[in-house]
């Protein structure tokens, strides 16, 4: 696994414009080394930001829509088109803007789907749809994502992974269904750790100073059924986008000067 690298933004609104922008050239230089890209999204404040940015970014056009596949790393068992789902939130911020492929995305399941109540079921049958779409060059059962994009929670929580909550431990399947979630709602679906750490870059996103306690937490060395953000690294790269209120806890010699 990667060694965490830390870019510290001035506020959340750079913090969102710069990771849209990184975020873009990473699509587009994976379209262009193998004609498509592999990206998993995030709900929250700060992912939404992110793609409220990204789809008011100029630059936006250099990516190739129809050959971009997009998965969630977690998703609140709500009904279809509810306003607290990740995905409704994200069609709302960007994807009902852009030309995507409808085939290419991949929402998770609702609880008014063909599972009804049994989040379980539903999390199973993701990923069953993530072990299709892997290939046998992946490293898991699950497409080896280009970007993995995760909010951090001010518990030190990513996706639906809570402190100490069963599916944070764990070690075997992709996807599994998060019962009792101490954040409401408290039933959701969520990518585990070992899928999450299958992609090539994991980018964890904080901003705002209610974050500053778990962000210094998770890369304090704790571990990971502790500290869940600990836990979420990408095979060949762990990036922490920050703003300077959740930086505020980290030692100076942690980070570098805030970047544009």
């Amino acid at each position: 696994m990667s060694t965490p690298q830390l870019v510290v933004h001035r506020d959340k609104e750079l913090m969102a414009e710069a990771a849209a922008a990184r975020l873009i050239t990473k699509i587009v230089d994976a379209q262009a080394s193998r004609g498509h890209a592999s990206v998993v999204l995030t709900g929250g404040r700060n992912g939404n930001g992110l793609l409220a940015a990204l789809a008011k970014a100029p630059a936006r056009d250099a990516i190739d829509w129809g050959r971009l596949d997009l998965w969630w790393g977690d998703e609140r068992y709500l009904p279809e088109g509810d306003p607290d789902r990740n995905y409704t939130q994200a069609r709302e911020a960007l994807l009902d803007s852009v030309p995507l492929d409808p085939a290419r995305v991949h929402p998770m399941p609702a609880s008014d789907g063909p599972y009804g109540a049994d989040v379980d079921a539903a999390a199973g049958a993701y990923a069953a749809e993530l072990a299709k779409a892997a290939g046998p060059e992946d490293h898991a059962e699950v497409p080896e994502f280009d970007v993995l994009l995760l909010g951090v929670g001010p518990d030190t929580h990513v996706a639906s992974l809570f402190p100490e909550l069963p599916a944070v431990r764990e070690t075997e399947r992709t996807v599994v269904g998060v019962h009792g979630a101490p954040k409401p709602p408290p039933t959701r679906t969520s990518l585990t750790l070992p899928a999450i750490r299958a992609a090539r870059e994991v980018w964890l996103l904080a901003a705002g100073e209610d974050k500053a306690e778990a962000v210094a937490i998770a890369l304090s060395g704790a571990g990971e059924v502790q500290a869940p953000a600990a836990g979420a690294q990408g095979r060949a790269r762990t990036l922490w986008l920050l703003d300077s209120a959740a930086a505020a806890d980290l030692p100076r010699s942690m980070y570098p000067p805030a970047s544009p």
